[in-house]
């Protein structure tokens, strides 16, 4: 079977190395970022730089030698932000004036078999603004699925949480994925649980994942004295509402009297549990991603392995480059099984025909969760 794909807003390649694990040929990818490409062509990979909106379908395809209707797959993860002047025009967050408009240019163009959309999960409750700001009865994500409609893509869409899928970290994405030929598609089924008698089917800890790094001498960034001063009363696991009671409005500052959980505020990570989303830099004052033991935070090399690198994966570009693209990626491992989920299709042998109706609804409800899409959450 030809899997012969592109990648399109392909950063670090997360998204990308899970699904060539999964046995997906992904040719070429693209990016904006000088750094994420930098970063690809380390690793010995093809990427096309620059702004997507330069890039012909033509030149693409011409790259990798395929013609339109030929790739098997067109990933990547579009901003859905819209510029400033389509957002005047159009609504603020109105999809068709985003990034979002040029992933639809490519997979009308080039017209893959499969497509594989990821954003944030915010987009799926996200509502559409008129040229004022002000909401409309509209649906951000009723507006991006409309668009794929048009394009005669069957669709299966909602939220996936990576821990779900043997990654060390809960991190919720908002995953669609599209058939050209009306393939029966679906929202790949959880690998893995927090309750299992299984120990090789339960969740992934961050003790499982790091612990045996903690003393390497790789690159990290750093708290600030004033910050370190704060965390060093944190115990493992805990954040600022384990601060000494005098000591916690001097450390909040601002924050102090805002509204929210701010659980982020001089948060130390625990061994015992995954870790929580990892974002673009682990030292941002609402965002701390201290180590559970140690007076810093979680160094480069740690960030890789809790999304799920290969330790011999090359990022390129300053320290905060780094931080930021292993922030922005797709986790290996739910990438691998959305891969796994379109070989499958593909092969038609995801599923196991039987006729047996009687005693089958607890499993007719799980095939329903993860067939129907929309708001299932797995």
């Amino acid at each position: 079977m030809d899997t012969r794909s592109i990648s399109l807003f392909s950063g670090a390649m997360g998204l990308d190395i899970g699904l060539m694990q999964a046995g997906i040929d992904i040719q070429i990818g693209q990016d904006f970022d000088n750094s994420c490409i930098l970063t690809m062509q380390a690793n010995g990979h093809q990427g096309i730089a620059g702004d997507i909106r330069n890039i012909t379908s033509e030149e693409i395809l011409k790259q990798v030698n395929m013609k339109v209707g030929e790739p098997f797959l067109i990933c990547g993860g579009p901003p859905c932000q819209p510029f400033s002047t389509a957002g005047k025009r159009l609504g603020i967050n109105d999809p068709r004036g985003s990034l979002f408009k040029e992933f639809v240019r490519m997979i009308d163009e080039i017209r893959p078999r499969f497509f594989v959309m990821e954003n944030v999960k915010g987009l799926m409750s996200s509502i559409l603004k008129d040229e004022n700001g002000e909401n409309t009865d509209t649906k951000v994500l009723d507006v991006i699925l409309d668009e794929f409609r048009k394009l005669n893509y069957k669709t299966v869409y909602g939220l996936l949480d990576a821990v779900n899928y043997g990654v060390p970290q809960f991190r919720e994405r908002f995953v669609l994925i599209g058939s050209r030929d009306g393939e029966d598609i679906f929202l790949p089924a959880p690998t893995h649980f927090r309750i299992h008698q299984n120990p090789a089917y339960r969740w992934v800890t961050l003790g499982d994942t790091i612990r045996d790094l903690e003393n390497a001498d790789g690159e990290c960034a750093s708290f600030s004295d004033s910050r370190l001063d704060f965390l060093r009363m944190v115990p493992e696991g805990g954040n600022w509402k384990d601060l000494p009671k005098d000591v916690v409005q001097e450390a909040m500052g601002g924050a102090f009297t805002s509204g929210g959980g701010k659980v982020g505020f001089y948060r130390r990570l625990s061994y015992a549990q995954p870790s929580p989303t990892v974002v673009t830099s682990p030292v941002q004052k609402a965002t701390m991603m201290c180590h559970p033991t140690m007076d810093r935070p979680l160094s480069v090399a740690e960030y890789a392995r809790i999304q799920q690198f290969p330790d011999d994966w090359k990022f390129m570009g300053t320290t905060s480059d780094k931080y930021r693209q292993i922030g922005n990626a797709v986790p290996v491992g739910l990438a691998r099984a959305i891969g796994e989920m379109l070989i499958a299709v593909a092969n038609k042998d995801a599923e196991i025909v039987v006729k047996r109706t009687r005693g089958t609804s607890v499993h007719d409800k799980i095939q329903n969760a993860i067939r129907m899409g929309g708001t299932s959450k797995c």
